[in-house]
C-alpha cells in the first residue's frame, strides 16, 4: 500500500501569501506625513481630515498629529487632530 498522496491532490493543496492588512497606527497615536494608517480592501474606513485615500484603498496621513477613529451617517472614518 503506498503511503504517499496521489499528485493530482496534492497539486492543488496550495495556500496564498497573506497581504498584511489592516489598521498600522490605533486611535490616539500619533502619525506623520506619509504613514499608513490602514490597509484595506474597499473602503471599510473613509479618509477624514488630514488623511487621504490611495488608488489601494490605504488611508496615509498627509499631516503630524493624533490619529482619530470616528463614525459619521454609519460610516467609520479617520482624522488626523
Amino acid at each position: 500500500m503506498a503511503h504517499t498522496k496521489a499528485q493530482k491532490t496534492v497539486k492543488g493543496n496550495k495556500d496564498s501569501i497573506s497581504k498584511r492588512l489592516g489598521v498600522k497606527i490605533y486611535g490616539g497615536q500619533v502619525a506623520n506625513p506619509g504613514n499608513i494608517i490602514v490597509r484595506q480592501r474597499g473602503t471599510k474606513f473613509y479618509a477624514g481630515e488630514g488623511t487621504i485615500l490611495a488608488t489601494d484603498f490605504t488611508i496615509m496621513a498627509t499631516k503630524k498629529g493624533v490619529v482619530k477613529f470616528y463614525k459619521s451617517r454609519g460610516k467609520q472614518y479617520i482624522k488626523i487632530i
